[in-house]
């Protein structure tokens, strides 16, 4: 197959971290002094952008880089408890074999990351790109192509968020969008989603037919 990139998202994508999330996120709120989450209306805070998520919780910006080092943290404490989501490994390693060059993009801790995808399924990626800001992936987007040395068009970001998409369709490449992670995937297609994956296991097949188109 053609060379090609594969960019994973982690939390929501890869790992099913948002029970955790949620109790990070309440911690995190009792000391910057911003809304516990809202979980009276989960279904339309699925449908928001994360700057919407934030004001509607009344997160100060000014203070993101600090609450998002100690949520960064916060999280580590609860890591042994999270789990990829099922056949996940399974498809990276296929894709892996056919030659597929992969990373990760991750707002969490490379420590984290690599704890959850323990020793056998870390050494299938040949990039990490970790501790990101909550809106700084173009520019880890656009350091991971460079380093890469894949071209745009044959690279594709995974991930499961509006703010995944937006910064893939800022730097000229494919987004695919996840049914099983946070945002729903009615708001991820109208975002601009190329490709879609109800099911884990649909990383492979589609993935890899894409690869050999």
């Amino acid at each position: 197959m053609r060379r090609r990139l594969f960019i994973f998202d982690f939390d929501g994508t890869l790992a099913d971290t948002f029970d955790h999330f949620l109790e990070v996120f309440d911690e995190a709120a009792r000391v910057y002094g911003f809304r516990c989450f809202d979980r009276n209306n989960i279904d339309h805070l699925r449908t928001l952008d994360a700057r919407s998520i934030l004001r509607h919780h009344d997160v100060p910006i000014w203070k993101l880089p600090a609450i998002t080092h100690a949520t960064r943290k916060l999280m580590a404490l609860r890591i042994h408890d999270v789990r990829l989501f099922p056949q996940i490994d399974h498809a990276l390693a296929c894709l892996q074999d056919h030659g597929a060059v992969l990373a990760v993009l991750s707002s969490n801790s490379k420590s984290n990351v690599l704890r959850v995808l323990g020793e056998q399924t870390a050494s299938l990626f040949d990039h990490f790109e970790c501790g990101t800001s909550i809106f700084g992936k173009r520019s880890r987007l656009k350091k991971l192509l460079l380093r890469s040395g894949v071209k745009a068009e044959d690279s594709m970001f995974i991930g499961d968020e509006i703010r995944d998409a937006q910064a893939a369709r800022e730097v000229g490449i494919r987004f695919g969008a996840v049914g099983w992670g946070y945002s729903k995937m009615s708001v991820l297609l109208e975002a601009g989603a190329e490709e879609h994956f109800s099911e884990p296991h649909e990383l492979k097949t589609k993935l890899l037919e894409w690869a050999s188109a």
